[in-house]
């Protein structure tokens, strides 16, 4: 692990004995790849050791990913009894996921639920949508809400349903919605940092130890375009 990283408070968005929840930027996988670069999973390790003084190995659980370009909450169980109950949540599809998602073009009506059936495909790492159901593929759906609007751009809120792999980059594509950026999945170009205008916005769900319901919102990157939609949002 590169010592010398240090995960800044103003990432944290949320922190007990329990859980800690964090504002992942772009460019950083959650879990280690073949890249060789340190992955999230390890800069929260370091943090809490850090943090907390912990003596050897540190434990946080990854309880979901997003996307290497993906930005927004990822959250982290501090202890495998937290994170058997929010992978349970996840199952049971208990946890209220918003994303928000600029693309160049407007969708067709304003707000909408999409379904499609997803298919992997392993080898080239894309997903393919389709509008009917075909051997291999899964249901999934979502809906989503146009919030705004730019001179060249929309911003969405989305809320999935399901969770497959790449669910929202696909669907909003299959729409005619590329995500800015997102040239696997439609874009006209790529973002010079290799980002995509995808953003986990906001999550909520029941805490682990039944101290309530949490509710975290996560500021948007620090980009021109994501805040001249955040401030008109607000």
């Amino acid at each position: 692990m590169n010592k010398e990283y240090k995960l800044t408070e103003s990432a944290i968005l949320y922190s007990d004995n329990h859980l800690l929840i964090v504002n992942k930027p772009s460019g950083i996988s959650v879990q280690a790849d073949n890249s060789g670069e340190l992955s999230l999973d390890e800069m929260v390790k370091w943090y809490i050791k850090e943090k907390y003084q912990k003596p050897g190995n540190v434990f946080a659980g990854v309880v979901h990913r997003i996307d290497k370009p993906v930005t927004g909450i990822v959250i982290f169980a501090r202890n495998s009894r937290s994170l058997a109950r929010v992978n349970e949540l996840f199952k049971e599809r208990k946890m209220r996921k918003v994303y928000w998602a600029v693309v160049k073009d407007q969708p067709p009506v304003a707000a909408d639920t999409l379904t499609h059936w997803l298919k992997k495909d392993g080898q080239k790492n894309i997903t393919k949508a389709f509008e009917k159901e075909v051997p291999g593929a899964a249901k999934s759906w979502l809906d989503y809400e146009t919030l705004g609007q730019s001179d060249q751009y929309c911003l969405l809120k989305v809320v999935p349903h399901t969770g497959r792999q790449h669910q929202i980059r696909v669907q909003l594509s299959k729409m005619g919605c590329a995500i800015k950026g997102d040239v696997k999945y439609g874009a006209r170009r790529g973002n010079e940092d290799r980002s995509i205008h995808l953003h986990a916005r906001e999550i909520s769900f029941e805490h682990p130890a039944g101290k309530g319901t949490i509710h975290v919102v996560a500021p948007v990157p620090d980009e021109a375009l994501w805040k001249y939609f955040e401030k008109a949002m607000t």
